[in-house]
């Protein structure tokens, strides 16, 4: 879609006005409704078989004589014609799909351990291939994806109260402390003793050096880069950071490899980096992230693309938080994601750099 195209849209959106109650559509109403396109303020309702719908309703369009308009549920219930079961113009189904959800997540917050998909899906009242994607497309994640994050907190917090990494291990609902060490970064981004010390015991190194977009600092943990920051004052980025890692000792070293690279892509990006990671985040930051390195050397996408890339249309709003959450700009090219109509949104480290990598990357 191109920018006029999309502005004409939106306008049309902006400006459409209450149809008489039980109107026939106009050429324009129409072919936004045969089109499936929104109408805010507007529904549909189907002669023949008594229902109304919201514009963009999945359900095979009805003949234009068969059609009336309403602005509201509230007329066109009161000319006889019940909500569609498809599209769910009252929103009815979404709130108690919602609710199910959440008493499901309350279900796996209260557990000692695991609870099964099965046991979930049969508590929320829907089959078990229904709730596992109505589960995915609500909160972003599966559910075993939710329940692990509940689990890491759980060992996290008891940690760093100081309990035995024994104890924590067994309270947080794990069966082994081998399942724990065995995961080491996937599940609490350190080894247990070090989270139970606070993490005063990891290190991140960091190098600072001036870049073709002004300085840039770049941190490492032994496992990899676990941040990249540029084009803001020294100052400015050390202390994003130590806010990001507020609990690891930070030291200065050389980081000569790493540096070297991240600088060569910033002058004339070829390729993508090659550098190892240490990548920290919820399942569901971790899923965009992955997301967004497969996004081609390039290429541009954009966040509802993004979302639905991952099978997960409805997650816009989530995908976008995630990747203004990115901790390793350039390895993980959040760049590469622009606004639906093509305009360069923000971007955390400057939307001229932004336009700078765009422009090198098409090259």
């Amino acid at each position: 879609m191109d920018r006029r195209r999309a502005h004409r849209q939106i306008m049309s959106m902006t400006l459409t006005r209450p149809a008489p109650a039980g109107s026939l559509p106009d050429d324009e109403t129409w072919a936004a409704l045969t089109a499936r396109e929104a109408r805010p303020g507007l529904l549909y309702a189907v002669v023949t078989q008594g229902v109304y719908c919201l514009f963009g309703c999945p359900s095979r369009p009805p003949l234009r004589k068969n059609t009336r308009l309403f602005a509201d549920a509230g007329e066109a219930e009161a000319a006889g014609y019940r909500a569609c079961q498809r599209c769910d113009p009252r929103g009815q189904r979404a709130e108690m799909q919602a609710a199910a959800v959440r008493a499901a997540c309350r279900m796996i917050e209260e557990a000692d351990t695991i609870p099964s998909l099965e046991a979930l899906a049969a508590k929320a009242g829907y089959a078990r291939h229904y709730f596992l994607r109505l589960f995915r497309d609500i909160t972003g994640v599966t559910p075993r994806s939710y329940a692990e994050s509940v689990r890491a907190r759980r060992l996290s917090a008891a940690l760093a109260q100081g309990e035995r990494v024994a104890d924590a291990v067994a309270g947080a609902g794990y069966g082994s402390e081998s399942r724990v060490y065995g995961a080491t970064g996937k599940v609490i981004g350190m080894t247990p003793g070090a989270a139970r010390r606070g993490g005063a015991g990891e290190v991140i190194k960091a190098a600072l050096a001036e870049s073709v977009m002004g300085p840039l600092l770049v941190g490492a943990t032994a496992q990899g880069v676990c941040y990249i920051g540029f084009g803001e004052e020294p100052e400015a980025l050390w202390g994003d950071m130590a806010r990001r890692f507020p609990k690891a000792r930070i030291e200065e070293a050389a980081l000569a490899e790493h540096v070297a690279k991240v600088l060569a892509f910033m002058e004339e990006p070829r390729a993508a980096l090659d550098l190892p990671l240490d990548l920290r985040g919820t399942a569901f930051q971790r899923r965009v992230w992955e997301a967004l390195t497969k996004i081609p050397l390039g290429s541009t996408t954009t966040y509802s693309g993004l979302a639905a890339s991952m099978g997960q249309p409805k997650a816009t709003r989530a995908v976008a938080r995630a990747c203004a959450q990115n901790p390793v700009s350039l390895m993980v090219p959040c760049h590469r994601v622009v606004g639906a109509s093509g305009d360069l949104t923000g971007y955390r480290w400057g939307v001229p750099n932004k336009a700078r990598l765009l422009r090198e990357e098409a090259k």
